[in-house]
């Protein structure tokens, strides 16, 4: 069997690997679909991340595959790729009652041909409904944070909303924003592509940052008022630079994305006359603003809701679509040189 691994810095490559036996509280899944993580997942690819010595991720932690060469930290050649599968459950262990052989399901995984999981009390591992979109179900890990960031910003009936930065938190969050009222949801974004589909999914307008004022047009299309709210998921600092400008007075900033230092931003006039509020949104940050009422796992269990019962549409996100004997070449191209290509690849298995 094969999974989809890290040689090298930048280097993705597919290897042999040998399942472990599965435990009395875990279950094997035959992986029919997948799709890595664009964001964070790929600047350790690149080995960028400031954190590259420590764990990788609490999801990855928790609920990875186990396998006969599973990693703790990011060591090249056992790094696998990959953040949601979705397949059918071949093996259950003796202590799982809530599944069984056939069912499918989707859980957090590495692009493998097997994934191996706890399946005791697990409710990042969720069943599949008869007809639902593998598409919509491996954009369940973004769709958390759009939806946080989007209850974090407090966005309600009327509000002008802006989303910068139209990967696929943002394309959801846009989503989201137009279906809680908001009374026009403007996107921004360099990439023709991502804004039509923006558009196709509630977006009213969208604006190409590139040689554009984006906080003065903001202002032109809130009749001189400014957004309420602005979602910013590109971790750019010439966005926050344009929200702060584009913000009404007493609006809020939801900051979704994982930043690179800035050396250049500027807090003073705009910032301070508008009124800037800025809350940095988290969807795995424990415990949640709303804490006790609202807790990670209800924001979970309210995204695979809306995406099983296509309440949310995410199937213009996924997109190419390859075959998993293609992935490492896909991988490379389309998540790490030319991520302006795809929004989300999909993986068939």
């Amino acid at each position: 069997m094969k999974k989809l691994v890290a040689t090298a810095p930048r280097v993705a490559a597919l290897v042999e690997y040998q399942d472990v036996p599965v435990a009395a509280s875990e279950v094997k899944i035959r992986v029919r679909y997948g799709a890595p993580k664009h964001g964070t997942e790929v600047v350790d690819f690149r080995a960028a991340s400031p954190f590259i010595d420590e764990q990788f991720d609490a999801d990855w932690q928790l609920f990875t595959a186990r396998d006969a060469n599973a990693s703790r930290g990011i060591e090249f050649g056992k790094f696998q790729l990959g953040n949601m599968v979705v397949g059918d459950i071949i093996q259950c262990g003796a202590d799982v009652t809530e599944y069984r052989e056939g069912d499918s399901v989707c859980c957090y995984g590495p692009l493998a041909e097997t994934v191996i999981v706890n399946a005791v009390n697990n409710y990042k591992l969720r069943k599949m409904p008869e007809g639902a979109s593998w598409k919509n179900a491996v954009c369940y890990d973004p769709a958390q944070f759009a939806m946080s960031g989007v209850r974090d910003a407090n966005v309600r009936v009327g509000d002008f909303v802006v989303v910068i930065g139209l990967g696929a938190i943002g394309q959801i969050a846009v989503q989201l924003a137009k279906k809680a009222g908001a009374s026009i949801v403007i996107g921004v974004d360099p990439i023709g592509h991502r804004c039509e589909i923006a558009r196709r999914h509630g977006a009213d307008v969208c604006l190409n940052p590139i040689g554009t004022d984006v906080g003065l047009e903001i202002k032109k299309l809130t009749g001189k008022q400014g957004a309420d709210v602005i979602i910013e998921t590109s971790g750019h600092e010439d966005a926050l630079q344009s929200a702060l400008r584009g913000l009404a007075y007493g609006g809020t900033i939801s900051y979704v994305a994982f930043a690179k230092p800035f050396t250049n931003l500027n807090f003073g006039r705009e910032a301070h006359f508008n009124n800037a509020k800025i809350v940095f949104s988290r969807a795995c940050s424990e415990p949640n603003p709303d804490y006790p009422r609202w807790s990670r796992k209800r924001i979970e269990e309210t995204c695979w809701e809306l995406l099983m019962n296509g309440y949310l549409n995410c199937d213009d996100l996924i997109d190419p679509v390859v075959p998993f004997s293609e992935s490492p070449e896909s991988y490379m191209k389309f998540v790490d040189k030319q991520p302006e290509l795809s929004i989300k690849m999909g993986v068939t298995f």
